[in-house]
């Protein structure tokens, strides 16, 4: 166990401010210690972690090279790590995630609020694959104080965050975190970090610490004014035209503005311009208001969204099968001030609690714009202890809030709108959707043994309602995505007491699958694979169909219970992985062969609901009948006509044509009214 220490103690290095005892084990080290001393076997996994902790923790999977896949926290390590190794966990992840597992890591810490903050830093050290992460990972811009410095400059960066800097952001758009630079600067003038004046100062601060109380009188006497000074964006630090405490003030300022604090700079604007006029110092007060007026241009850009002052964060959420978009509403003082978008590598593949509560922690970890509430779509089950560590990290008070109505929700659901068109956009711009076709149909090729990916995909499924108007649908999938051109759907036409999905499916394969249905060009080529929605009963009625036509077509079946893939020379099904981007693609197939012939089914029911209506209308004849239905074209034109303009069809009597009207409307409600219909 010794020889795990050291990587355990790097653990615990570098996270100033987190005092915490830590106790390392490695589950590897414990199996070479039962080797080492003549043991029989190396002990299970579940063997090892009933030896683990009761406390709170840390723990970190590891697979077969020792490499970190994934990193959580416990407030009872054994109990959490228990539910792993006996599957308990119900995430869908888990069961493929323990089957890459060789191996534990866990770190015992004092309280739970401990353990969240190591595991961040766990996370953000080993980046484990199974652990929610952004999408591409790249380091994100902010707006940054060089707080250490005499003259404290503003700066836009990327860099890793220095203690001695304050950070404000991240922005997810650069030109707005560089707009905002040059709009602060308008409004309280500093020094920025990129001026060669700027720089020059700092180095002689460097050389000449013991200086520093007359380094105004020394820029005064040898500095030169840099170009930003002139045009009323430079304090003018470099020709010593402020002092240290004016400068000072200044940059209060700009950390209040970067906070969200305007109405608190406002006040202190409108008092100095006053005080500038009372003075007669009418230049001054001019410069303050032109200032003034750059904030009210900030503020009718902005949506008032709440009327109190507010300090809040929205965070949306949109996901796909392993993709998703994060877009956060950053509101101050009442009002929506940016937003912030970022794509996740997680998706459908994992719970959305997980996603979410990943998110946040990760967000804020490195934003020190922290709110007075985080407003998000779902109940997160440690919220208070998230709470309390954002919390320490503002120094106020911090809550995890799910709002339920109101202004709240409405601008939330806006957020998650936001995210999806955020990752709509990424889809796009680097092609994931088409990457992910191809992967879905090379791993459908190698899971279902076919000679070739199925570059063609066509799925039946059965729709009735206790044998009566029983439809099938068939759906199309060209290159991975639907071909509605070459959607077809079939009456069935052979007589059905009850519902019998192998007749139904063995009638239409045949129509299909006839020798002049496939030398019809309209119902295009052979399929690389046949899909049938069902399990062995349904495979087996089309294997039978095919091979009464002579016909060889690649076919699988899909069970809904499981989603489970039957083939024919197994009797065991094929489990597709969870989140892979076959078994996505076969469930989307699936799922659109089943809303296409429920669709188709809906329709011929309604249709023969309507016109069998009118048979039942006293004084409706086959004359007047067939009257009505000329005059009216449709079934649907009859139905939105009003009770004089179904009087108005030559031979039908008022009273009659209040009738037909009455029975169409009571027709309508029996439709919008639950009809417990079953679809197979």
């Amino acid at each position: 166990m010794a020889g795990n220490r050291s990587e355990s103690n790097n653990l615990q290095a570098g996270r100033p401010g987190v005092n915490m005892p830590v106790a390392p084990f490695s589950t590897r080290a414990a199996a070479a210690h039962v080797r080492e001393e003549g043991a029989g076997h190396a002990p299970s996994l579940v063997e090892q972690v009933g030896k683990v902790p009761t406390d709170p923790g840390c723990y970190l999977w590891k697979d077969a090279e020792g490499g970190v896949i994934y990193v959580g926290k416990a407030k009872n390590l054994r109990a959490r790590l228990r539910q792993y190794v006996t599957l308990t966990d119900d995430r869908a992840k888990i069961p493929l995630m323990m089957q890459l597992v060789a191996s534990f890591d866990y770190i015992v810490v004092g309280t739970e609020h401990e353990a969240l903050v190591l595991e961040r830093e766990l996370i953000a050290q080993y980046h484990p694959y199974f652990n929610v992460d952004y999408k591409d990972d790249k380091s994100y811009p902010y707006i940054a104080i060089t707080k250490g410095d005499v003259f404290p400059a503003i700066k836009y960066t990327r860099e890793k965050h220095r203690p001695d800097t304050r950070y404000f952001g991240p922005y997810t758009d650069s030109r707005a975190a560089r707009e905002t630079i040059d709009t602060l600067r308008k409004v309280c003038p500093v020094c920025t970090a990129s001026c060669a004046e700027w720089k020059r100062v700092r180095r002689l601060l460097e050389k000449r610490p013991d200086e520093a109380d007359i380094i105004e009188l020394i820029c005064a006497s040898q500095g030169r004014p840099c170009f930003d000074y002139h045009v009323g964006r430079g304090p003018g630090v470099c020709a010593g035209m402020i002092g240290r405490e004016e400068y000072a003030k200044n940059v209060k300022r700009v950390e209040r503005f970067l906070s969200g604090q305007r109405r608190e700079l406002v006040d202190e604007l409108k008092s100095d311009m006053a005080a500038a006029a009372a003075d007669l110092d009418f230049e001054r007060a001019g410069r303050i208001k032109r200032r003034l007026s750059v904030i009210d241009g900030l503020d009718d850009r902005q949506q008032v969204v709440f009327p109190t002052s507010v300090d809040l964060d929205l965070v949306g959420f949109y996901r796909e099968e392993t993709i998703a978009g994060a877009c956060v509403f950053v509101v101050r003082e009442g009002r929506v001030q940016r937003t912030c978008e970022f794509i996740l590598d997680k998706g459908f593949d994992v719970d959305e609690v997980e996603l979410v509560s990943g998110f946040v922690k990760r967000y804020y970890d490195e934003t020190a714009d922290i709110p007075a509430e985080v407003n998000v779509a779902v109940d997160i089950p440690d919220a208070e202890v998230m709470g309390e560590w954002l919390t320490a990290k503002r120094g106020r008070v911090c809550r995890l809030h799910r709002p339920q109505r109101g202004e709240k929700r409405r601008l939330l659901q806006m957020a998650q709108k936001n995210a999806r068109h955020a990752l709509m956009r990424y889809m796009m711009r680097t092609g994931y959707s088409d990457d992910r076709t191809n992967q879905a149909l090379l791993q459908l090729e190698s899971a279902l043994a076919l000679d070739a990916p199925p570059m063609r995909i066509e799925c039946f499924d059965i729709s009735t309602l206790h044998g009566a108007f029983t439809v099938a649908s068939m759906v199309v999938f060209t290159n991975g995505k639907p071909d509605k051109s070459q959607y077809r759907r079939f009456k069935i036409r052979a007589e059905l007491d009850e519902a019998n999905d192998f007749v139904s499916m063995s009638e239409v394969l045949g129509r299909r699958y006839a020798p002049e249905r496939m030398a019809d060009e309209r119902f295009g080529s052979r399929p690389d694979l046949l899909v049938v929605d069902g399990g062995r009963p349904q495979l087996t009625a089309a294997i039978r169909q095919l091979e009464e036509l002579g016909l060889d077509i690649p076919v699988c079946g899909l069970a809904k219970a499981d989603e489970e893939v039957f083939v024919p020379w197994d009797d065991t099904p094929i489990v597709l992985p969870s989140g892979s981007a076959s078994l996505y693609l076969i469930k989307q197939v699936r799922d659109e062969s089943h809303r296409f012939a429920i669709t188709f089914h809906r329709e011929l029911r309604g249709k023969a609901m309507t016109v069998s209506i009118l048979d039942e209308v006293a004084g409706v004849g086959p004359t007047r009948k067939k009257a009505i239905m000329r005059h009216f074209g449709s079934m649907k034109r009859l139905r939105e006509a009003s009770a004089e303009e179904i009087a108005s069809v030559k031979g039908v009597p008022a009273d009659v044509a209040r009738a037909i009207y009455d029975s169409l409307r009571a027709l309508d409600a029996e439709r919008s009214a639950p009809d417990g219909e079953t679809a197979s």
